[in-house]
């Protein structure tokens, strides 16, 4: 397949990306525990998402944790000089993900947040992180307290550009009152779009808008308006929910993950699909009469 059209978006206003990245969370085991089954096909989808012209790979310490930041680094260093690589940090992982149990708990104190930026540093063999984000805030720190942690690693020459994770607006000025706010990720998607204002701010405020779980349409996918569409660009519906995030605003920058070659490539495709401003409105009115799961 072709590569993606030139870049369309800078990280914090100076790293060129292309808006169709690649969340690498599912390039672990089972409830994002350990490494995956197979390892060598871990690293072919990287290597192959890189082919295709993905410049922007999410990750986060508590991937595995640490297998997927040591994964990246085993397909993809040494790193082209264009890969923007993002981690996170705040959380800890004590075992798989389970629907009774998410085996996580936040902890953004100081001595954490720099442990685990070292931790990154190591497993992804950078001496410096593109972009540094804060996986939650955590409920018994003031936010304010915790950016002074990450500005002081940016002044330290450890990570370039700081990023927020499901986060309000009153959140985001907390946090851009003590330092440069370049990303947000929160959970948004055709049918879940509770963060419309968190959007609409970042818009506002050229801060990159990272959609957590962007293929997620719910039974929307299976509406008369998606088919219809679908029937019309010969698309599949998880392609047309990605074209309209990507047309839904020009800050959006998609990491749908995969750990399949042909579902990147379907990923990436997405970039293609046109949709006409008929099929957006469409599609906007199927989210403001889903029911919010």
């Amino acid at each position: 397949m072709e590569k993606m059209e030139p870049a369309l978006l800078r990280i914090g206003g100076e790293l060129p990306i292309h808006r169709m990245g690649f969340g690498t969370m599912q390039l672990t085991g089972p409830g994002v525990w350990g490494p995956p089954k197979d390892e060598a096909n871990a690293r072919e989808v990287l290597r192959r998402a890189v082919d295709i012209g993905v410049d922007f790979f999410d990750t986060a310490d508590v991937y595995g944790p640490g297998d997927c930041e040591r994964i990246i680094r085993e397909a993809l260093h040494p790193y082209p000089p264009s890969l923007v690589i993002a981690t996170k940090a705040g959380l800890l992982r004590s075992g798989p993900a389970t629907r009774e149990r998410p085996g996580i708990s936040i902890n953004a104190s100081e001595s954490h947040i720099r442990r685990a930026l070292e931790g990154s540093l190591r497993a992804l063999g950078r001496e410096c992180i593109d972009l540094f984000q804060l996986h939650r805030i955590d409920p018994t720190i003031p936010v304010e307290e915790t950016m002074e942690v990450f500005r002081a690693l940016r002044d330290e020459g450890k990570i370039r550009h700081i990023g927020l994770s499901e986060v309000s607006v009153n959140e985001i000025e907390r946090a851009r009152s003590v330092v440069e706010i370049a990303t947000v990720q929160n959970i948004y998607n055709l049918a879940l779009r509770k963060h419309e204002d968190v959007l609409a701010y970042c818009e506002r405020h050229q801060i990159a808008f990272i959609p957590f779980w962007p293929l997620h349409s719910g039974a929307l996918a299976k509406s008369a308006a998606m088919v219809s569409i679908v029937a019309r660009t010969s698309a599949t519906s998880a392609q047309v929910a990605l074209a309209w995030l990507l047309r839904k605003s020009p800050s959006i920058v998609l990491i749908p993950g995969t750990s399949s070659v042909q579902h990147l490539e379907e990923n990436v495709a997405a970039t293609k699909v046109e949709l006409a401003d008929a099929d957006m409105v469409a599609l906007d009115q199927l989210g403001m009469t889903a029911v919010q799961e």
